[in-house]
């Protein structure tokens, strides 16, 4: 059997044909992508130069803005640079960097959303506890722990695929390189790796989504015992959270739960998955949020009265 490095470069179809409508999505990727980095960068700065936004959820959320950053950027500059290509190839390291890139921080980001989910947890039905529970190490604990999660992963994934011997088929039915499409082409039986795909992969997004679910029940529970003015706030919160949860777990669920198979829909839903939530997380958790909202208005009017003077 020929060693899988004889295939050199893999070539994508892309995701829209036409020259007019590729023109048109990469004006539409382009905006949407430019709001992601802005929006999220954002966020960033605001937390880490704010001194109001101190506590462990801004914390999280300002390593979530940074992730989100790093994740559309995996995918969304070379698809868009692709529709201006007739022929979109990618080198045979090229993709498997970015296979493992953004399995690194796609998962990273469950890992987050949980973690988010855990400190909202604490935060609503043990208050008293809270800062001791959520304390500075213990918020930097968990970011190393996820950072070594998403490592381990993103790694396995890769080396699974990195092994696989592909040796004429090189036309991958996407626009980025990932686990499925790339199964597809190996000349091999590919049955026992996705089984430990859809174990690695899909369980991880399952398990995660289900705590989430538990955590959030358990907090729902929780609040038929505060004031009305408690609850409201809680709500406001806990919704920003469940929607972007929404948002990103059900695109990942639908795309690894599932034996290696590759359906129609597949580029639509990782395409929904790869640039929407990074795009929307920080109008989720910033048009809700009043203190992040002050905070930011408060440091950028601080900046322009420094550069006037």
């Amino acid at each position: 059997m020929e060693d899988a490095r004889n295939v050199t470069e893999f070539i994508f179809l892309g995701i829209l044909q036409g020259w007019k409508m590729q023109r048109v999505a990469f004006g539409f990727f382009l905006v949407l992508y430019v709001l992601t980095i802005v929006g999220n960068l954002l966020i960033v700065v605001t937390v880490n130069f704010s001194g109001h936004l101190t506590s462990p959820m801004y914390f999280f959320l300002s390593y979530l803005s940074f992730v989100d950053v790093c994740y559309s950027s995996t995918t969304t500059p070379k698809m868009m640079a692709d529709l201006f290509i007739e022929r979109k190839t990618i080198s045979f390291n090229g993709c498997m960097t970015q296979l493992f890139a953004v399995h690194f921080f796609g998962c990273t980001e469950i890992y987050l959303l949980t973690v988010m989910a855990y400190d909202r947890y604490v935060a609503i039905c043990r208050p008293l506890h809270y800062t001791v529970i959520m304390n500075r190490r213990v918020c930097r604990t968990l970011v190393l722990a996820l950072w070594v999660g998403a490592f381990l992963h993103s790694i396995i994934q890769t080396l699974l695929t990195i092994q696989l011997p592909f040796c004429g088929p090189n036309v991958i039915d996407h626009y980025f390189c990932d686990v499925h499409p790339l199964l597809k082409l190996a000349c091999s039986d590919t049955y026992v790796v996705g089984l430990i795909v859809v174990a690695n992969s899909g369980m991880i997004s399952l398990i995660a989504f289900f705590c989430l679910v538990i955590s959030y029940s358990v907090i729902l529970f929780t609040l038929r015992t505060q004031s009305a003015e408690g609850r409201r706030k809680a709500l406001s919160t806990c919704g920003s959270h469940v929607v972007a949860v929404l948002l990103f777990f059900v695109p990942c669920i639908y795309m690894y739960i599932r034996p290696t198979t590759t359906l129609a829909a597949d580029k639509l839903v990782t395409l929904f998955n790869t640039v929407m939530p990074p795009m929307l997380n920080p109008l989720i958790y910033t048009l809700r949020n009043a203190e992040v909202k002050k905070a930011t208005r408060k440091l950028w009017s601080q900046k322009v009265i420094l550069r006037e003077k």
